[in-house]
């Protein structure tokens, strides 16, 4: 007998389903390429049906706690400083520790992404961390879930995920031009992916939450 895949059940408000979720995207941005990735996921996350999506920057961080503990899931950003990510963003990172000492955003969705200058420039390592960061809030992450882009003869600089990621989200931004320029569209394309992915999951994840409370519900009911 067929069985239906729970990732292509729609469960958008249009569907009928009656569920919805707020995506936030938290990220700091040295020299803007960063941020134009950041408005790339986040332009993926609005565009799904029944997601409030949130573009938070760390630079105005005291003004949104409240908002990314009231999101059913959080995609972090940062530019790849020197293998790792951005001070900045780094100082985001470790003020949540009272948040962690609570647990507070246990079970919480989570994924990132991250651009530099390099095609490769140690990106992976920046990924590494925000996932790392995630697991010890006890967070479930969210991977990029494409195959490579540009990996064969046949390929070309414009496919989705032509940096090859997995992980998160990798954008490319060449250092001499302005972020008006850099990350290139297919990044671009990429990131808004990414934050596509994440809603679509904070659907399925609510939608799961509903379902198994109505359930109780119904077994109280005599």
């Amino acid at each position: 007998m067929a069985t239906t895949n729970p990732i292509d059940i729609d469960v958008s408000p249009s569907a009928g389903s009656g569920v919805s979720a707020t995506v936030a995207v938290v990220y700091h941005s040295g020299f803007g390429h960063t941020r134009v990735q950041a408005e790339a996921v986040h332009r993926g996350a609005a565009g799904v049906d029944g997601i409030t999506a949130l573009l938070v920057s760390v630079d105005d961080i005291e003004s949104h706690w409240d908002d990314l503990d009231r999101a059913d899931a959080i995609i972090f950003g940062t530019p790849t400083y020197m293998a790792g990510p951005s001070a900045p963003f780094k100082a985001f990172l470790d003020a949540t520790s009272p948040r962690w000492q609570e647990q507070r955003w246990r079970d919480k969705l989570a994924a990132g992404f991250t651009n530099s200058a390099g095609m490769n420039g140690d990106k992976l390592a920046t990924l590494q961390a925000l996932s790392l960061f995630a697991m010890q809030h006890g967070m479930v992450w969210i991977g990029l879930g494409l195959l490579p882009g540009n990996h064969t003869s046949e390929g070309t600089p414009e496919d989705l995920n032509r940096l090859a990621a997995f992980l998160g989200a990798m954008a490319q931004s060449n250092a001499d031009q302005p972020a008006d320029v850099v990350p290139p569209p297919a990044d671009q394309r990429t990131a808004a992916h990414l934050g596509a992915r994440v809603a679509r999951t904070a659907l399925r994840w609510r939608y799961a939450e509903a379902t198994a409370e109505a359930e109780a519900t119904a077994e109280l009911v005599p």
